[in-house]
């Protein structure tokens, strides 16, 4: 267990934690004993029940910052491990990097803060300066997670880009990956189906300006269309609206493609002219996700409705059924056996020994169709969604909800697997048990392309 004031790798004194998560990491003020200045240790606690994505995404974290270098990033200073001994019987892994005094825009939000228009671009301006320096690198570096807790803001008003535990390194990934990263409502679709680009922290940051710039968590917000309506709760140039509306598009091939050419029109105070999908590249497009090859979803589409069945839980599933029937066959009978042997009456009367074991092996087929074939399933049609149960043979409607108050479609992390999240302007509905990201992804791809076509 790591305290206040323990000393680590002989240098580091743990001042005060900063935070930590369920994955097991903890960030620490610490200060360096060799040159007493304050850092920011982040630690990861290697677990048995730690995701191996995890460790992945923290190694990569500290080889990516390691070969940064920007005034407006903390640098790198350290990385090392910690044995079983020092971490209170785990192993750690620890990442070093400077210290930048501050609040992180989030902390403002939450003191009340109103950011005025000129304040939000001075903001969207330096960010973008970051994001032009990852973004134009060999390979293009991704951040993939900005949000204002992820922001600081200086005592000379210089904005810090910090909290890169989600970083992609363009160069070591083909085709797609299922390392899903992000935060819902700051994250675009594409990062979400793992196919995350330059674009995708545009939006990110499009996101985050429409938080600072109407004080609202941005998947609590309307959409139209999948896209953040935000225009009639701020008075704001228009040409900045319709600017910031063109970085938070939903679809790759509307939304502006490099960090460089949004700060050339926000600098200008321009727009970029609407571009016409049918000349745009493939390359740009979402690409179609196809269903898990393992998934057992059945989903039934037409241009009226949308049917999503989910397999039955537990033993309800077709195979643990068969095999529960075939090994209760086997007990059965096994059972009906010993007590031919102890009961004479049984040994001497086979009619009466074979209805018993027939008795027992049809008590136990009632008892799976009434009690364990439980069914799940969600319909959506143009007026409403409902999520619907049938259980012992009685059907019955579990949620239900309006198309016109749905915010949005999201793709969440709970713990090592994926859940599809429909947040509406009241609620937020979670459909079917926890998924693999792939099938994830696909699943809330078919419901956002059934509810906003393309």
């Amino acid at each position: 267990m790591l305290n206040s004031g323990q000393l680590i790798q002989d240098r580091y004194q743990l001042e005060s934690q900063c935070g930590r998560t369920a994955a097991g990491r903890q960030t620490w003020l610490a200060t360096d004993q060799q040159t007493q200045e304050e850092v920011i240790i982040k630690l990861l606690a290697f677990s048995p029940q730690m995701a191996w994505e995890e460790l992945k995404l923290f190694e990569r974290e500290a080889q990516v910052l390691q070969a940064l270098n920007h005034p407006r990033i903390p640098h790198y200073r350290d990385y090392f491990s910690l044995d079983q001994n020092v971490g209170g019987g785990l192993p750690w892994f620890g990442l070093v990097q400077d210290y930048i005094p501050g609040l992180s825009l989030q902390d403002l939000l939450d003191q009340g803060h109103r950011f005025t228009e000129s304040q939000v671009k001075k903001i969207a301006k330096d960010i973008l300066k970051i994001l032009i320096y990852l973004h134009e690198l060999s390979p293009p570096v991704l951040h993939r997670d900005i949000k204002p807790s992820n922001l600081i803001l200086d005592s000379s008003e210089q904005i810090y880009l910090v909290d890169f535990g989600a970083v992609q390194a363009q160069a070591s990934v083909t085709g797609v990956t299922f390392t899903v990263v992000g935060t819902s409502g700051y994250a675009p679709l594409e990062q979400f189906w793992g196919r995350a680009v330059a674009a995708s922290d545009l939006y990110a940051l499009g996101a985050t300006l429409i938080h600072l710039l109407t004080n609202t968590y941005p998947a609590d917000l309307p959409q139209k269309n999948a896209r953040i309506q935000f225009a009639d709760r701020v008075s704001l140039n228009y040409n900045f609206v319709r600017w910031i509306e063109q970085i938070t598009e939903i679809s790759l091939e509307k939304r502006l493609q490099t960090a460089r050419e949004a700060l050339e029109l926000l600098k200008a105070g321009k727009i970029r002219p609407r571009i016409n999908p049918d000349t745009t590249p493939k390359s740009a497009l979402i690409p179609k996700l196809n269903q898990p090859f393992h998934s057992r979803i059945n989903l039934v589409r037409s241009s009226q409705r949308l049917e999503i069945y989910f397999p039955p839980k537990g033993l309800g599933k077709l195979f643990k059924m068969e095999m529960a029937c075939l090994n209760f066959l086997t007990i059965s009978y096994g059972f009906g056996f010993i007590l031919s042997i102890f009961i004479p009456m049984f040994f001497s009367n086979p009619v009466l020994f074979w209805f018993l074991c027939s008795f027992l092996f049809v008590s136990w087929l009632l008892w799976l169709f009434f009690f364990i074939d439980e069914k799940t399933w969600v319909e959506f049609d143009h007026h409403e969604f409902r999520i619907i149960r049938k259980s012992r043979g009685i059907q019955y409607r579990l949620q239900s909800g309006s198309l016109s108050n749905i915010i949005g479609v999201f793709m969440e992390k709970k713990q090592s697997q994926y859940e599809v999240v429909i947040r509406t302007t009241s609620q937020t509905y979670r459909i079917g048990e926890v998924f693999v990201a792939e099938e994830c992804a696909w699943l809330t791809q078919e419901i956002q392309d059934w509810l906003y076509p393309r």
